[in-house]
């Protein structure tokens, strides 16, 4: 599958999921900056990942002081999460979106722990 078209597919669920959500989730969503990307290798601690992430959170979460610099981000592996779901296009849709609140989640500040008891792991 190309990755252009894992793009769009990923950004139409992250569309259609936003709109559900709580109006606060969804403020905290417009907050966060969402890149696709292939496979993890771009960022500048990808080096310490092993590569087969399906999704990363970076920078300061809710509440948290950061370097003015670093803006909060959530990274999507499109390619990753493809692979993972067996290359089935409705469960890449839906594994876009628990990847996405799971990250989510580390942006509000929930640790793992938190984040399974949402039901988002």
């Amino acid at each position: 599958m190309e990755f252009e078209t894992l793009s769009v597919w990923a950004d139409e669920e992250l569309q259609s999921l936003i709109k559900v959500l709580p109006t606060d989730i969804q403020e905290a969503a417009q907050k966060v900056a969402i890149s696709f990307e292939e496979k993890p290798g771009d960022g500048v601690y990808d080096d310490q990942l092993d590569g087969d992430e399906l999704g990363l959170f970076e920078g300061p979460a809710v509440g948290e002081e950061g370097d003015t610099d670093e803006l909060p981000r959530i990274r999507l592996f499109v390619v990753n999460l493809w692979e993972w779901v067996g290359e089935e296009e409705q469960d890449f849709r839906d594994e876009v979106g628990t990847t996405f609140l799971h990250e989510l989640g580390h942006y509000l500040g929930w640790d793992e722990e938190e984040v399974a008891e949402r039901g988002l792991e």
